[in-house]
This record gives structure tokens, sequence and C-alpha cells, in this order.
């Protein structure tokens, strides 16, 4: 049995949902939490098991996955042989990316056996996570697929970010799912209620950006005040677009209160995973966090 490269979760420290429109995001894996495929060829009709989180949920998609890239690779099921396993330890609707990581795996599994070369392997996936949110910027793909931070912009791809330091990051969840296809109808809305403030927090989240990547540049004493910053920007886009429920925000407050520098939700918003900075490692946390 092979094991095909991991197809990890990924975080956005910024960027979200403005991606759609040109502005750079930041995209980070999780490099703890991915879905690992393995495959052994054969001569039988392809069997697929999922073990590992949300196995049960996996299972539930993996063949409308499939065959959804079967139609874009223009092959048949005949076409696929032998045995696919998928063991998982990415959370599901949570923000971090486990449908793209679930369509990159699938992406280079059509590669291992011949269905798409190795160099179509992100447009491939990309359209394949489609068939969950509907318009895919990549930028979930792209993090996924090359497991470094990234620089993304949509149809221009993605190169690797220059970070000359560390920052103590933690993802911690906001106890709330975020659907989001939600959050990009809600901003959707915005644009056409109130066009003006709509390209006021495109132009802010664009700001936030060109921050992060200078701070992540200079050395942690001159960078950590302006990723702070970065940070702060990028989470008043999301109370603007109105994607912090009161829930998260009490999460986020909690997190500030044991001495968070800054605090944002990662991803598109609503619930899910929120990122925070520190200075110093927290102690005693009362609730799970994920080290970055």
């Amino acid at each position: 049995m092979v094991n095909l490269e991991k197809s990890y979760g990924k975080w956005i420290l910024c960027g979200e949902h403005s991606v759609l429109r040109g502005v750079p995001a930041l995209a980070f894996p999780v490099n703890s939490h991915y879905l690992q495929v393995s495959y052994e060829s054969g001569l039988e009709d392809l069997q697929v098991s999922c073990q590992g989180r949300s196995s049960d949920q996996i299972k539930l998609v993996i063949w409308g996955v499939l065959d959804k890239g079967l139609e874009i690779a223009r092959a048949k099921r005949s076409d696929l042989k032998g045995y696919l396993k998928l063991d998982n330890s990415l959370p599901i609707g949570a923000g971090m990316g486990a449908s793209a990581a679930l369509c990159v795996a699938v992406g280079k599994f059509f590669s291992q056996i011949g269905l798409i070369t190795k160099e179509k392997v992100y447009s491939f996936s990309k359209e394949l996570e489609n068939l969950f949110h509907g318009e895919s910027s990549g930028v979930d793909i792209a993090v996924s697929l090359a497991g470094k931070g990234i620089k993304f912009i949509k149809d221009s791809g993605f190169k690797e970010l220059e970070v000359n330091w560390r920052p103590k990051w933690f993802l911690s969840y906001s106890g709330q799912i975020g659907v989001t296809s939600e959050c990009v109808q809600k901003v959707k809305t915005l644009k056409l209620n109130q066009p003006e403030k709509f390209h006021q927090i495109d132009s802010q989240m664009n700001e936030s950006v060109v921050l992060a990547e200078s701070a992540l540049r200079l050395n942690e004493e001159e960078g950590l005040e302006l990723l702070a910053k970065s940070m702060d920007l990028a989470n008043n886009c999301f109370k603007q677009w109105g994607l912090i429920p009161e829930s998260v925000q009490q999460h986020m407050d909690e997190l500030k209160d044991l001495g968070a520098l800054s605090v944002k939700p990662t991803g598109s918003g609503g619930g899910g995973y929120v990122v925070s900075l520190w200075e110093t490692l927290p102690l005693n946390l009362t609730f799970e966090t994920i080290p970055l």
C-alpha cells in the first residue's frame, strides 16, 4: 500500500472573503491536522475505507466527490480499481479546510492512477471543491497542496511566504459551527445593499495583508506589534461583514482577557476556529488550543 502525500488543513492569517476579488490572502497549513490517503492497486472495483475523525461524514460524501472527479477527468467508475484508505484528523465544518483537503486527496489519488497529470492536481482539486462551496477561491486547495505558508492571489497562483520569525499563534474552537456558503452569501448581500462600505472593507483587508507581510519579514522584536495591528484590521473586517456571532465574540474576549495580543476568526467566519497571537505562551487554559 502506497501512502500518498498528506493533504493538510489550513488557517488564514488575513485576506478571507476579499480574496475572491483579487486581494491577496496569507495562509498556512495546520501541520498537526491532515488527511492521509493510502492506495493499493488491484483488479477489482475500487473499495474505499475511512477511519479517524469524522469518518462517518467522510463516508457519506466520498463517492460523490469521486464521481464528480471522474466527470472532471472524463473517466468512468470502471477506471477506479484497487483499495483506497482515508485516515482523517481534520474537524469538519470548523473552517480548517477539511473539504479542500478531501478534494486535494482525491486529486493526488487520480494523479497516482494516471487519470490526471501531477501538474493538473491544483486546478482539478479547485474545480472539485466547487461541489462544496459553489465558488472556490482556491486558497484552501493551494495551502493544502503546498504544505507551507503561502501568499495567494486569485487567478495569479501562489508563492511561498517569507517568514523570518515564528509568531506564537494558536487556534482554538469558538464552540459554534460556521457555514462557509452562508458567510459568502452575507458578504454578497452587503455588496448589493451597501456597495461603498463593501469596497471600503476590501481595501482595509488589503491593508491588513500588506502589514502582515511586512511584519513577517522583520524580526520578532520589530514585527510583533505590527502583526497584531494587521490581525486587528482583519478582525474588524469580519465585524463589519457581520460574521462574528455573540458566542464567537465571547470566546475571543476570553482570549484577550487571558493576554492574547490579537484575536480574529480564521476562514469564512460565523464560527469555527479563531486564531490568537501571544507574546508569551498561554498557561492554564480551560479549552483546547492548537499550536501553529
